[in-house]
């Protein structure tokens, strides 16, 4: 489907990659990893064509289509979250407005035997068809199955978009690039405004996805989840690994290792024969002994151990000063913003050395309590902090509130006080940021070099309960599993914010759900917490189909003659279905047939055409995919159908 071939990428005469090749297959499900900085974005844009390369060659195969999600984007506000999502299907709403005006164009014509007026029915009818194949009158409920995936209740589907935060304007896009399913989709950093139910829902639907998928993200388990192929950018060069994340993870270091042990023993062997060389030059009676060890060095491949940069952070929390028992106390807590009620009644307790995490739906509140702890708003209720309770906090907006006209040592050196002031190089040599890096101004640093100044900001004065809020938004999969390491390692209290399930795992033992206005304490970690939340959700699940049970038992008291009227339309719609079922089985049958012929003719060199025989098959595999899918659906629709039908009886 793409194919990239010795791409190059210069920016003010640096290379940023340098002679990249690899190609992009259907059902491909792939994962973008490297540092921050390293390319990945770059990547995606240079396919989607919104980045130009220096040399090479960036080949698409035809009628291939393309949606990509950017990490930050304009996104209109005129109009209602329903409207704008509804303008993923452009293509099915034109196609509509054709179809209104042959209709509209036919009722006005009295010449029922022209070749004219034959002509426009022919036209109308194909249209039609078109638009049934299109599914075109479901487009509503997908958009609404869509949204509700990704978080948006019912009565959020009239409010403009303008209303919503930034976040929930990128979950529209998303929404409208999956009801377009291209062929191929470029996703940077999808799950960055998603919450946890709303990443299990794309994680679902991803994994059944029809088309290639290739993704920036630094959500381990979204990743592990979904892909099946990682490629690696490093220092300017690609290494490409058919497993998802975790193993690539493993895959390298036995690589890295193996590199090491062939390079090793190889260069034993190079010393042995130089030594032997050198010992015997000058005799005659080794000389050939010696010619042939001198060419054998020649010719010898050296072996070379993959430059990469393993770079690391290095973070250590000191010792906590020691708090009371008690470091929050909530009672009866609750936060309005005018006539918005986020939540009310919120009662728990957090005591001395307890990990717990905050997590929800965006909007549910989250910030908010965090902000009442911090004594930055009014509230409801009873909110005690502990004795000795020394607060470090990251906000979610801390990266950009830094001054951006400060250096990262004027940042960091106009916070510290007394000995700390002696340490801050070594602090942020621990960080990454040593030599030249320190006279950076902050306003040229990239989010993740920032999000670590926040957070060596926090090191410089002691601290028993840490409060963070999404601290792993910037950070790449090397900076975060060293914070969770530090963490985990962290002596006092932990309240942390945060979506990504892999960062949480395993790092704390208490999960608070904000959910409808309540804040609810659910004892054991994230792992605990969405198993319960899944059995939750199946339970209501039973519950709806409790009460579809109950509208079944209700139907049986509708007239007898409107029941006849609901099944006898119920039966025409099969027939038409099922009558569409059969004609794509055919013509799939057909499509096979061809296909098989194809291989044949093109096994055999005296028939072979193959330039012309590659695309004709090009064009009936995709056939043979499109009509696959649209025969799965139509057998699908018989089944949802003849249940409907079983109801009225």
């Amino acid at each position: 489907m793409i194919a990239l071939n010795d791409i190059t990428i210069r920016f003010d005469g640096v290379a940023l990659f340098e002679k990249i090749s690899f190609k992009v297959n259907p059902k491909n499900r792939i994962g973008l990893a490297g540092r921050n900085g390293a390319g990945k974005s770059t990547i995606l844009k240079v396919i989607a064509g919104l980045q130009d390369y220096d040399e090479g060659q960036l080949a698409i195969s035809k009628d291939t289509s393309i949606g990509y999600l950017p990490q930050h984007m304009q996104i209109a506000d005129t109009q209602t979250v329903m409207e704008e999502t509804l303008t993923a299907f452009e293509h099915i709403n034109e196609l509509e407005n054709e179809i209104a005006h042959l209709n509209k164009a036919i009722t006005e014509r009295t010449d029922y035997e022209s070749e004219e007026y034959m002509d426009l029915i022919t036209r109308v009818s194909d249209k039609n068809e078109r638009y049934q194949m299109m599914d075109g009158d479901k487009r509503i409920g997908f958009a609404e199955q869509t949204l509700a995936g990704l978080g948006f209740e019912q009565q959020d589907l009239t409010r403009p978009t303008s209303e919503f935060s930034g976040g929930w304007r990128m979950r529209i896009e998303l929404a409208k690039i999956l009801l377009q399913q291209p062929d191929v989709l470029l996703l940077d950093e999808p799950t960055n405004h998603l919450d946890i139910e709303s990443i299990s829902w794309l994680e679902e639907l991803l994994k059944s996805y029809r088309g290639a998928v290739i993704m920036v993200s630094h959500d381990r388990a979204f990743l592990d989840a979904i892909t099946n192929r990682t490629i690696e950018i490093s220092l300017g060069r690609i290494y490409d690994y058919p497993v998802p994340y975790t193993q690539y993870t493993k895959l390298i270091e036995e690589r890295r290792e193996q590199q090491k042990a062939a390079y090793e023993n190889q260069q034993k062997k190079i010393k042995e024969t130089e030594d032997f060389i050198a010992k015997f030059r000058y005799k005659a009676t080794k000389a050939v002994q010696v010619q042939s060890r001198v060419k054998m060095l020649e010719k010898m491949d050296r072996i070379e151990i993959d430059d990469r940069d393993s770079s690391v952070m290095n973070l250590r929390f000191a010792p906590a000063p020691r708090s009371g028992d008690i470091v929050i106390d909530a009672n009866e807590v609750g936060k309005s913003f005018d006539n918005v009620h986020v939540f009310s009644n919120a009662n728990f307790t957090i005591e001395r050395g307890e990990k717990v995490s905050f997590v929800g739906k965006n909007g549910e509140g989250k910030t908010t309590l965090v902000r009442i702890i911090m004594n930055e708003l009014e509230h409801e209720g009873k909110l005690k902090i502990g004795h000795n309770v020394k607060i470090g906090y990251y906000a979610q907006s801390q990266p950009e509130q830094m001054d951006p006209t400060k250096t990262v040592f004027e940042t960091i050196d106009d916070i510290a006080t007394g000995d700390m002031r002696t340490k801050t190089r070594d602090i942020l040599g621990s960080f990454l940021f040593s030599g030249e890096d320190i006279d950076k101004k902050v306003s040229v640093l990239s989010g993740g070099e920032r999000a670590r100044l926040a957070i060596a900001c926090m090191l410089l004065k002691p601290i028993n309960l840490l409060v963070m809020d999404e601290p792993t938004h910037h950070l790449d999969m090397y900076s975060k599993d060293v914070l969770k390491k530090g963490l985990n390692n962290f002596d006092g209290t932990l309240i942390i914010i945060s979506h990504d399930r892999y960062f949480l795992e395993g790092l704390t033992e208490k999960t608070y759900e904000f959910r409808n206005k309540k804040v609810i304490e659910h004892l054991g970690g994230i792992e605990a917490f969405i198993r319960k939340r899944k059995l939750e959700r199946l339970n209501e699940l039973n519950t709806n189909s409790d009460q579809k049970n109950k509208d079944k038992t209700a139907n049986t008291n509708l007239g007898n003659k409107e029941l006849h009227a609901t099944r006898k339309q119920l039966d025409k719609e099969i027939r038409k279905t099922e009558k569409k079922a059969s004609d794509l089985e055919q013509s799939i049958t057909n499509c096979e047939a061809d296909i098989e012929s194809l291989h044949k003719k093109m096994a055999d060199p005296d028939k072979a055409e193959y330039e012309k025989d590659s695309s004709e098959l090009d064009k009936l595999e995709n056939k043979l995919t499109i009509e696959l899918e649209q025969w799965e659906t139509c057998v699908q629709e018989v089944e949802i159908l003849k249940e409907k039908r079983e109801a009225t009886k």
